[in-house]
């Protein structure tokens, strides 16, 4: 959805960035909370569609 931002957390990596992504559907989060239609995600999750 645009450039990666760089995480700023204590626990990020050195150099971390995080991508907004658009989900291909709605999603709901482990706890049942949503639904969510886009997340920043941090790039050590970030994996390539099919």
């Amino acid at each position: 959805m645009g450039a990666p931002e760089p995480v700023e957390h204590p626990h990020a990596r050195p150099g971390e960035l995080a991508y907004w992504v658009t989900f291909d559907g709605p999603q709901y989060d482990g706890d049942g909370n949503g639904p969510y239609r886009k997340a920043l995600i941090r790039d050590r999750y970030v994996r390539p569609g099919s």
